[in-house]
């Protein structure tokens, strides 16, 4: 791993959302053939990619299968599991989602309702760490705007799911979960099958054909975000501990190998204890080459002039995850605008957020932080403007209204008024 300055770390701080026209034209296909031979195509590329042969009636998670996960999962795991969903839900249930409205001394009602689609599609990857967590991150936030159908879809490996993704689905409310993985998942809940209902909108993370073809559905559906490998940054003075810096790095570095993990530090004494920190911890580590390969490719420690050209060189990278790691996190708090989530001081490691806290942990990778924001259940819920005007309030901006409308030459807008107030008298 190595130490660059602010002066030569362009390379290692410039990174966006993969762009690969060869697995694009991949995606394509595949959301091309669901599209035109539904359950047929999609039960074909589950045989290709995951070994596993399905039907009609095996695709969809059975009752049975949920029994066999409960027995699998260790009870303590189950404990911990249901503590989690609780904090996570309580979370996304705060604030009011009943909308606002307002109506002034002439009868003008404006405002909105809040509505919940009908139909979400979570996507759970299942992958090298199948990740009961991203249940609870993707369902409870559609549970928490009461969304009325909620869908999972994670991949099933020679036929079998995860239990602990099944014990979760069930945990957190999922209706129905379906053995299917990649983009072809994401085009069945785009499109629809006679076996697999379309929804409403699709969320979660996934690897770079689930992120391509989210990207390629998004208008006939809605989706959260395009996400792409993990990554964290962490902005640390000569004060923190190196050893809580070094495990906070390795925390994302064994996610995937294109992960990325960064230190911004102003003490250079701490950089070069950093570096042997993070070796030592990596060696010990079940997934060292994943972790390896993610700090030689996308890992480094950045020396600045100061924390808050730190915070500034943040603000361009625009993390997923940024933790403050600082003697006072909060004075550089107001420095950042482009975060996914912003985990502040020693004891709030990048974990917290993944697991328990209840803030979701499905955010915004590659720069994209910049316009795109965390789950949360703003995700699932649709502004439905309402108005209403008395014949006062008509009376009042009619003559504007009509105006503005034979301005565009739009004379049937016009008489739409025009009839109105021609029956007040005007």
């Amino acid at each position: 791993m190595k130490i660059y300055t602010s002066e030569t770390c362009g390379e290692l701080i410039r990174r966006g959302i993969d762009e690969d026209e060869k697995a694009a034209e991949t995606v394509r296909a595949i959301l091309a053939d669901v599209r035109e031979r539904g359950d047929e195509a999609l039960f074909a590329y589950e045989e290709k990619f995951d070994s596993t042969s399905l039907t009609a009636e095996t695709v969809r998670v059975s009752e049975e299968e949920f029994e066999e996960a409960y027995r699998a999962v260790d009870p303590a795991l189950l404990s911990s599991l249901r503590r989690a969903k609780e904090r996570i839900l309580e979370y996304h249930m705060r604030g009011s989602a009943e909308g606002i409205s307002e109506t002034d001394a002439d009868g003008r009602t404006t405002g909105y309702v809040l509505r919940p689609v009908e139909r979400a599609g979570i996507y759970v990857p299942g992958g090298t760490a199948p990740l009961l967590s991203s249940v609870c991150m993707g369902v409870l936030p559609a549970r928490a705007a009461g969304v009325e159908h909620i869908y999972v879809a994670t991949p099933a490996k020679g036929g079998k799911v995860c239990p602990a993704t099944l014990v979760a689905a069930k945990e957190c409310g999922a209706e129905e979960v379906f053995k299917m993985g990649g983009a072809q998942a994401i085009a069945a809940f785009a499109y629809g099958t006679k076996s697999v209902p379309a929804a409403d909108v699709i969320a979660g993370p996934g690897n770079i054909y689930v992120t391509l073809a989210k990207k390629e559905v998004y208008g006939r559906v809605g989706i959260d975000m395009l996400a792409g490998p993990s990554e964290i940054l962490i902005i640390a003075d000569g004060k923190a501990d190196v050893r809580y810096v070094a495990a906070d790095m390795l925390s994302q570095a064994e996610h995937d190998r294109r992960s990325r993990a960064i230190v911004l530090t102003d003490d250079s004494e701490f950089a070069g204890n950093l570096v042997a920190e993070v070796s030592r911890q990596c060696a010990l580590l079940p997934r060292r080459e994943i972790a390896e390969a993610s700090l030689e490719g996308g890992g480094g420690i950045v020396l600045v002039k100061n924390l808050e050209e730190a915070a500034a060189i943040a603000d361009r990278i625009a993390p997923e995850h940024l933790e403050i790691y600082t003697a006072d996190p909060d004075a550089l708090l107001p420095r950042i605008h482009n975060a996914g989530a912003v985990f502040l001081g020693g004891y709030t490691p990048e974990p917290v957020g993944d697991y328990f806290a209840g803030p979701d942990h499905i955010l915004p990778t590659g720069g994209t932080a910049r316009f795109f924001e965390v789950l949360n259940r703003d995700t699932f819920l649709r502004k439905m403007s309402v108005i209403r005007y008395s014949d006062r309030a008509l009376k009042a901006d009619g003559e504007d209204i009509v105006r503005l409308a034979e301005s565009e030459g739009l004379q049937a807008h016009a008489n739409a008024v025009k009839i109105r107030l021609k029956d007040m008298g005007l």
